[in-house]
């Protein structure tokens, strides 16, 4: 498949699935690495309208600022993005390649040395040797590296992990690591209805695999978690890793999708591969429509053959998925291929909705834990509070505690947080799940063969 070809496919789908952030994100990678930076910044400003915090859209908007001869542009993003204490090391390595190309050495060097004291695996040794930097145990990057002021990095940093950028035609980096949630269901608030559906497909069977095996049902199969975005599917899936001491493996788009012919299929293979290895172990796949959109929306013949290959893993055509556990996640499950809800695959479809008041209540418990409180009524709050996300709590919380921090800052005095700070904080928000549930409200009343989506017509009282 050519660069083009590649392309095209991202574009259609984004089309099917224009809110999936990390396949704008990839769709504008992509862009730049054929040299179309500013359709690249476009795709970066959008993908940025839908998850404005992402540090990663905002190094490859600065990235296509820099390549387009938009210094002062880039210059705006990335020295707001190092800022923050999270900001990753390569921010601080591009902040100071942009830096040195604008005259300011000094503040160049102390950008790349506070990037590379963050994470070894950034350093640039062309730039550190360009301006004489030394620093202990540095790791040296490949001969590719980045020329100052601009180009693709080779590595970039994913959800805390170093991998290989895309586009470098070795069909992709080392992965996803395994990972061993600590949090179990405790830590989930509310959502007693699925946490007995997921017992009963995913985490009985391993506990009481005698019993299961005297009725001949083996230990693994698919689940689909489907509802608007922040509610938890995320969190839950670790959770139930988390309970059964597996493993946890998270699947982005990144971790498939290559723009060489057969690569995505074989880069699939390897992750079922990989949890096969580590059973009992929990395959998560996160934005799943991204990866099984409907082949009849399809124009290219690449992303057909990817549906198959997963179809092929799910079955366990050539290796048995005995105690590998599998977890789809989507807000947008209309746009799955159907062929994914056969029995076999994902087939039990569960709705993840918006928590109700007793969650509610728990969810801002969790989240207020550890916190100065005092007296806090969480009933009261979350009866305020309909139709809040989990994601939309935690931001009355944040907020609610930014406002006390103000206080404290003026008066030298902290105080804790109460009930009525809370309910302020709830009364500026609005619950981000109206949008989504606008759109379902159509797909459940007019295209729910089968009865797929009936949870949302009873959630919604219709």
């Amino acid at each position: 498949m050519s660069e083009l070809d590649h392309i095209g496919q991202l574009r259609e789908a984004v089309r099917i699935s224009p809110g999936n952030v990390p396949l704008r994100q990839a769709l504008a990678d992509a862009l730049m690495g054929v040299g179309r930076f500013d359709e690249a910044e476009a795709e970066y400003r959008t993908a940025l309208g839908l998850a404005p915090a992402e540090a990663g859209l905002k190094l490859g908007l600065a990235r296509a600022f820099q390549q387009q001869g938009k210094s002062n542009h880039a210059l705006v993003v990335l020295e707001d993005l190092v800022k923050s204490r999270e900001a990753p090391a390569r921010a601080h390595v591009q902040y100071a390649r942009l830096l040195a190309t604008l005259g300011e050495v000094e503040q160049a060097v102390e950008q790349y040395r506070t990037g590379v004291e963050k994470d070894p695996a950034v350093a640039d040794a062309a730039f550190a040797a360009r301006y004489g930097i030394r620093i202990e145990q540095q790791t040296e990057t490949d001969d590719d590296d980045m020329e100052e002021g601009g180009g693709v990095d080779l590595f970039e940093m994913e959800d805390g992990r170093l991998r290989i950028a895309d586009g470098d035609g070795d069909g992709g980096g080392s992965g996803p690591e395994v990972e061993r949630p600590k949090i179990r269901f405790a830590d989930v608030g509310g959502m007693e209805a699925l946490k007995e559906e997921i017992r009963m497909k995913i985490i009985h069977p391993i506990t009481h695999a005698d019993l299961y095996k005297a009725y001949g049902k083996a230990a693994g199969g698919g689940i689909l978690l489907y509802g608007p975005p922040g509610c938890g599917k995320t969190h839950l899936a670790r959770a139930t890793a988390g309970e059964i001491q597996a493993g946890f493996i998270a699947v982005g788009i990144h971790d498939v999708l290559d723009m060489w012919i057969g690569n995505s299929e074989r880069n699939l293979h390897q992750l079922f591969a990989q949890a096969r290895r580590n059973a009992p172990c929990v395959l998560f796949f996160d934005e799943v429509d991204a990866l099984g959109a409907s082949r009849s929306d399809m124009k290219t013949s690449a992303g057909r053959h990817l549906i198959n290959q997963f179809l092929n893993e799910l079955d366990g055509v050539k290796s048995a998925n005995d105690g590998v556990l599998i977890l789809g996640a989507t807000n947008a499950p209309w746009h799955l291929d159907a062929a994914f809800r056969r029995p076999g695959r994902f087939d039990r479809i569960l709705f993840v909705p918006p928590p109700d008041a007793a969650a509610r209540a728990e969810v801002l418990r969790l989240q207020v834990a550890g916190k100065p409180q005092e007296d806090v009524d969480f009933a009261v709050v979350a009866g305020k509070t309909d139709g809040f996300s989990g994601a939309d709590l935690k931001a009355v919380v944040d907020q609610a505690v930014e406002g006390k921090l103000r206080e404290a800052l003026k008066t030298g005095i902290p105080s804790p947080l109460r009930t009525r700070d809370l309910l302020a904080a709830a009364s500026g928000l609005r619950p981000t799940t109206r949008e989504w549930f606008a759109t379902a409200r159509n797909y459940a009343l007019y295209a729910n063969q089968g009865g797929a989506y009936d949870d949302i017509l009873k959630y919604l009282k219709l």
